[in-house]
């Protein structure tokens, strides 16, 4: 099982963290694409090649599909919180992405210029100038880390060849603190070999990276849906409190989402 979008725009969705948010999928519909394999993915496996009828969608066709959405909106008088580029994978794979966002942008300032402009992103790209100004201009990306060492890193996230924890981390520091941090925390047994970014050592570590990144402030949640990979144990609100608790004394906001 998998938990997919069908449609390029969809929602808006009442959104925990995000309020009503418009969601933007610019990937297949039919299947993942992504630069990661989380194991806790909703999404299911990532799938390598986009083949067949799996393909991306144009610029001009998500402009379309986004403008006649904002504009049936403003006709009800349904105001979104967001417009959140999500779907089924990693959106900023898509090779005109920047224009994408900055067409975004302009239909927000024409339609509901309050909206924010939100990109959820695996931060696995950042090393393209083009993408990292895009989400450093959105105000309101929210970016994954959700592990402290590279080898609970490539268990958790399985990233494709050449995607480093280290990486990504530098990259993160850039943003000078105009970031989000998501952290999801699980435990588990996958493919003989234990997972577990809860252990101290690997919170210890992952706490000095949200120190020197300097995220306006991080969420952190559990698993919430099915997952590909089985046997992967939700962890407490408690404990996720805890853990809030110490970003907290870090002197960045924290928030669980349960």
């Amino acid at each position: 099982m998998s938990f997919l979008f069908h449609d390029i725009v969809f929602g808006p969705v009442k959104s925990r963290r995000l309020g009503v948010s418009l969601g933007v999928n610019l990937l297949p519909v039919e299947a993942k694409y992504c630069t990661f394999n989380c194991i806790y993915c909703e999404c299911g496996w990532t799938h390598e090649k986009i083949q067949g009828d799996k393909k991306l969608p144009t610029r001009e066709l998500v402009r379309e599909r986004l403008e006649k959405k904002l504009k049936s909106m403003k006709e009800t008088g349904m105001r979104p919180d967001a417009i959140t580029f999500a779907g089924n994978g990693e959106p900023t794979i898509h090779p005109q992405f920047p224009e994408i966002f900055e067409d975004a942008i302009q239909l927000r300032d024409q339609y509901f210029p309050e909206a924010k402009v939100s990109v959820l992103s695996n931060a696995s790209t950042l090393d393209k100038p083009a993408i990292f100004q895009a989400l450093k201009k959105s105000g309101n990306s929210i970016l994954k880390l959700d592990a402290g060492t590279e080898k609970m890193f490539r268990l958790i996230n399985s990233p494709r060849s050449g995607i480093t924890l280290h990486t990504i981390i530098e990259k993160l520091k850039e943003f000078n603190g105009e970031l989000i941090i998501q952290t999801l925390f699980l435990r588990g047994i996958f493919d003989g070999k234990k997972i577990d970014n809860t252990v101290e050592p690997e919170i210890s570590r992952w706490l000095e990276h949200i120190r020197d990144i300097g995220p306006k402030y991080v969420m952190i949640y559990p698993i919430d849906r099915e997952t590909p990979s089985e046997s992967l144990e939700k962890i407490s609100f408690a404990e996720l409190g805890k853990i809030a608790d110490r970003i907290e004394s870090l002197g960045i906001k924290a928030q669980v989402y349960y």
